[in-house]
């Protein structure tokens, strides 16, 4: 284990006790189980991590850091529950979702105490800048779920763009990594060059993270990849790799895309062997077209401007350790 990797598995224990500490109520029961099951499902804890790692990148405290990581993580388990209510997900982590698990008005109200929690511990936190801290809080939050509205809208659209796309991922994705950078770099009392320059890497981070996440989706091995592979083609996604290929996609090609971009991600009219067929020959079409190619190069490009941004910020090890998490990610 390297010493980058030792560091990360220190934060993330950190982070997990931290979390496990909050829902020590016993009633209403199924609320505080509901609380509890969701904080116990582990997890890279990604968000939480960056931003303990931005705090130290600027030479804070990570101790002092801690409420407001698991803040950030809270508000992401908060989206993940709700989520998953919106999709019908019947598993999320191997495990049965909130919803499946009892109910969902019982899963609502477990999301809602998670949100409640996330500003607890961000009101906890200890900085003369907890005012724009929360400011920046909330506004994540905000842009988090417009992301998501954005993304159910598109199920309807059938006119979205790579613009509106990235507009969305920049939003649901993004925007909750890049929260996560600025808000270490201002409990770390970074200067307002270093808090700009860890959102910007927040920023590109995020978007690589969801570029590789659409990538993985065609090209992965399903036991890798942890979930079913082509999924965003049977679901009718409207992700980089169909937008990009549909711009220059001819004949039944464009015939074969437009049938996935028509389809509403509630309805799945094939058996087993007709979506291994469907997959396989859109996927055959995002290559022949280029769209994987471009794809990575998205990501390369996205990819180079995070680590751009960290090269203002001071060497050590809170730098290096975070531009070894981000390489981890990708």
């Amino acid at each position: 284990m390297t010493v980058h990797e030792r560091r990360y598995q220190t934060l993330r224990q950190l982070v997990d006790a931290h979390l496990h500490s909050l829902v020590r109520q016993q009633r209403p029961k199924e609320l505080t189980d509901g609380c509890r099951y969701v904080l116990s499902a582990g997890g890279k804890r990604v968000r939480s991590t960056l931003l303990l790692l931005s705090c130290e990148a600027v030479g804070g405290d990570v101790r002092r850091a801690l409420n407001a990581s698991a803040a950030i993580e809270l508000m992401h388990n908060f989206t993940l529950v709700h989520d998953d209510i919106m999709d019908n997900a019947t598993s999320r982590r191997g495990r049965a979702t909130v919803h499946t698990r009892w109910n969902v008005n019982n899963a609502l109200l477990v999301g809602d105490v998670l949100l409640g929690l996330a500003y607890k511990q961000m009101l906890h936190t200890s900085s003369a800048k907890l005012h724009q801290i929360l400011e920046i809080f909330t506004k994540g939050f905000l842009e988090v779920c417009e992301g998501q509205a954005l993304d159910l809208e598109f199920e309807h659209r059938t006119d979205v763009t790579l613009e509106n796309y990235f507009e969305m991922i920049d939003k649901k994705t993004g925007r909750l990594i890049s929260t996560s950078t600025e808000l270490g770099a201002l409990v770390g009392d970074g200067t307002a060059r270093q808090v700009t320059a860890l959102r910007t890497f927040g920023r590109h981070l995020g978007r690589a993270f969801q570029l590789q996440d659409d990538l993985l989706d065609v090209v992965a091995e399903e036991r890798q990849f942890g979930k079913r592979i082509g999924g965003d083609i049977i679901e009718g996604k409207k992700t980089f790799l169909l937008l990009n290929s549909l711009e220059k996609a001819k004949g039944k090609d464009r015939l074969a895309l437009l049938k996935v971009m028509n389809r509403r991600s509630s309805t799945s009219p094939f058996n087993a062997k007709e979506m291994t067929a469907e997959v396989r020959n859109v996927a055959s079409v995002y290559l022949s077209t280029g769209a994987i190619e471009a794809a990575r190069k998205q990501i390369q490009k996205d990819t180079l401007k995070a680590r751009t941004a960290l090269s203002s910020l001071p060497a050590g090890r809170g730098r290096e350790t975070l531009l070894w998490f981000s390489e981890m990610l990708l």
